[in-house]
């Protein structure tokens, strides 16, 4: 196939002007490069302070960045935020489900616990269950209003650690109710007539063809609620449980070290928050293989396609020939 051309016409005869005979002009973007530079330098010196500006203290970051302590409070800060997550989410669904459904009663009771824990802040949440036996000092399970079959002391079940995942996954679930919600309603109804029309059973349903499709809208909130609560477990300092912030203030309540012990719980966070980010990522890429023919590569395999390009590049290219 001939490349086209370009016809002219003149007073004698066409003229024929092939396209690799004509000039490409660059278009060229002079405050992109300007804006860029200006940013380099922003962020070359702020490398240069932290290495340079001895009041970051990194002998003494790197000497408690692993240090036991550190690590078991750090473990303590991801056992709450997974409890926190697990049973704050699967009451998020039942809450969800509640208000989707066609029962009043049940559409009350969750738009109330919505409004409610919502209303509510945090930490006086987490301190009211840390004092619930002010108000109960025993419960009992039997026959409502009627007799108990056996009772316990609530101050020898609720710790301080169970008061924190109480608080923290009631708190959520108020949260993750309307995000699941939002992500379930975000479906076209269309779809679930025409499966009803079909004659797929509901639970099928559900599960081949809204959640799928809801799931794309549900992750992205959802993941950020789970990341809010990994960084909001540091509140949990009140009640003196010993997550990796409140470990963190307890070294350098001791030693004065404050600046360097704050960027070794800020090193961790950061940490911890990029691989929930890895996590969410290949997530919703295995949710996104129903909207898209072909899915973009991942970075790892940019990175690689682009290796290759480049190997393959240089080793086509004739010898002498400059780039």
């Amino acid at each position: 196939m001939s490349a086209p051309t370009d016809i002219r016409t003149t007073d004698s005869a066409p003229e024929r002007i092939d396209d690799a005979d004509l000039s490409v002009a660059r278009t060229r973007h002079p405050w992109r490069w300007v804006t860029s530079a200006a940013v380099l330098i922003v962020v070359a010196q702020f490398i240069h302070g932290l290495a340079t500006n001895p009041g970051w203290d990194w002998p003494t970051f790197a000497q408690y960045f692993t240090a036991g302590s550190v690590l078991s409070a750090l473990w303590m800060t991801i056992k709450l935020t997974l409890w926190g997550t697990v049973v704050g989410f699967a009451l998020g669904v039942l809450l969800a489900a509640s208000r989707l459904s066609n029962n009043p009663v049940l559409q009350v009771i969750s738009w109330t616990y919505i409004w409610a824990f919502r209303s509510i802040p945090l930490i006086v949440q987490l301190l009211f269950w840390f004092n619930i036996a002010y108000l109960y000092q025993t419960l009992s399970v039997g026959i409502p209003f009627g007799p108990g079959f056996f009772e316990f002391q609530v101050s020898g079940v609720i710790s301080g650690f169970t008061a924190a995942v109480i608080g923290l996954a009631l708190h959520q679930a108020a949260y993750s109710a309307e995000i699941i919600r939002a992500g379930i309603i975000s479906v076209d109804h269309g779809q679930i007539e025409a499966a009803n029309a079909l004659g797929i059973p509901r639970l099928r349903q559900f599960f081949r063809i809204v959640l799928p499709q809801a799931m794309r809208s549900i992750l992205p909130n959802a993941a950020n609620e789970v990341i809010s609560l990994f960084k909001g477990t540091s509140i949990v300092s009140t009640m003196a449980i010993a997550e990796l912030f409140y470990q963190v203030q307890v070294i350098f309540g001791r030693n004065g070290r404050v600046v360097p012990l704050l960027m070794v719980a800020t090193v961790w966070y950061i940490v911890l928050t990029t691989v929930l980010s890895i996590v969410q990522y290949y997530i919703e890429r295995h949710y996104a293989r129903g909207s898209a023919r072909a899915l973009p590569l991942t970075p790892w395999q940019k990175a690689v396609a682009q290796y290759r390009e480049i190997r393959d590049t240089g080793v086509g290219a004739p010898r002498g020939a400059t780039r």
